[in-house]
């Protein structure tokens, strides 16, 4: 048995895109997290969360959309033609079966249970099995697939277009079809979310709080680096709270936790693979939280991530989040020691309009605006010798109170 776990474990280290020797300790890290449960998947990282939606209660009020979708084995995404409101009740059910070339058996809505080998493909949702009926709400660009299966009841934390799809690959097609039944019914009365509110100035958020704000982090020598590009406003809960719903997760605190839970959730037929996220500094410490983009790509060359700092200082009794956000595109070489390091996208700008975009359309955001502190900085180094360029402008969300969903 320890033979087979040795074995396993060096299949695991050599199926990554880029080894664990050959990496330098302080690249930055992304969790492709996913497990066959679709509870525990979804509270952790997706839009649909259990935690965060009151699935179990019945949906109130008439109902406002019934429709049915056909998915042929074939299909990749299906535009439903619906339109879904922040805070609706979502009744989703499927039936059907399929059939994949290189399997004995059939395959139900909720997908096969995927093993080992199934961990090499990378699907539109890691955590659901191969062949499973997914859904999506929003922008293709930055929305969370989540599991659908025989059945789905959840409150939609986001406003968008609801599409159905496949959970496979477009070159690994099955013969069959699945036949899903989607239930739309009005937002609980109870249910309080919000609707981003674009205001020309947030109260509290001004020169005399850029002033106490460092306009970059750094690293532990003090080399400048990622501009401070994002404020939050709101509890930690809350703060929380709106990263889970908008489909990102927490970056492992280090590396040896990192490959020990790699390790350990892929020989129990989880997909999970991730890198840590070095720590750099802001008000004289370490980033409070990492958080990256659960997104379906190929490992570590590329991802959507953040830092962010409690302040030291509140804004009208509120709790300030600085953050600093980039997009990391590829590798080059460390400035510093020559070593392999993460390559951000020189546009910090579109990095920051991911942020907004994401965490906006959530339902959890009151206000939402853009300052231009004094002394912007719109051109720049990273501390491993990167350049980037920006507008200068800072995003700042006030979040709305937490209240019961």
């Amino acid at each position: 048995m320890r033979s087979l776990l040795m074995k396993k474990a060096a299949l695991f280290l050599r199926v990554g895109v880029l080894s664990w020797a050959s990496l330098p300790l302080a690249l930055d890290g992304q969790f492709l997290r996913g497990q066959a449960s679709s509870t525990s998947l979804d509270s952790a990282a997706h839009p649909s969360s259990e935690r965060d939606s009151p699935a179990a209660s019945a949906p109130s009020g008439r109902l406002r959309v019934s429709q049915e979708v056909q998915l042929t084995g074939d299909s990749s995404w299906v535009d439903t033609g619906v339109d879904v409101r922040t805070g609706e009740h979502l009744v989703v059910t499927a039936t059907g079966k399929l059939r994949y070339a290189d399997q004995q058996t059939d395959t139900a809505p909720p997908g096969m249970a995927r093993g080992f080998k199934d961990l090499l493909r990378i699907l539109p949702l890691n955590g659901a099995g191969r062949g499973a009926v997914i859904g999506r709400i929003g922008d293709q660009d930055t929305s969370q697939p989540f599991l659908i299966g025989a059945k789905r009841d959840l409150v939609s934390p986001l406003s968008g277009r609801l599409s159905i799809g496949i959970n496979q690959l477009s070159s690994d097609t099955g013969d069959g079809t699945y036949s899903v039944r989607i239930e739309i019914y009005p937002a609980d009365a109870n249910t309080h979310l919000y609707t981003a509110k674009a205001v020309s100035s947030v109260r509290g958020v001004g020169d005399d709080l850029f002033s106490k704000i460092p306009r970059r982090i750094s690293d532990k020598a003090g080399d400048p680096g990622d501009m401070v590009n994002f404020l939050i406003i709101g509890s930690r809960d809350a703060m929380e709270k709106i990263f889970t719903t908008a489909g990102w997760v927490k970056v492992d605190a280090n590396v040896k936790e990192t490959v020990l839970n790699g390790l350990l959730l892929s020989m129990s037929k989880e997909s999970y693979l991730t890198m840590p996220m070095s720590p750099l500094y802001l008000f004289g410490r370490q980033q409070d939280y990492g958080w990256a983009h659960a997104e379906p790509i190929s490992v570590v060359a590329s991802r959507n991530h953040l830092r962010i700092w409690k302040a030291p200082f509140d804004v009208h009794g509120r709790t300030l989040w600085v953050g600093a956000a980039t997009h990391d595109i590829g590798f080059e070489k460390d400035q510093r020691n020559n070593r392999l390091t993460h390559k951000i996208d020189p546009n910090i700008d579109s990095e920051r309009d991911f942020v907004e975009k994401t965490l906006a359309s959530t339902g959890l955001v009151a206000e939402v605006t853009h300052v231009l502190p004094p002394n912007p900085i719109q051109e720049a180094k990273t501390a491993t010798g990167g350049s980037f360029h920006s507008n200068g402008q800072v995003l700042v969300l006030k979040l709305g109170e937490l209240s019961p969903r």
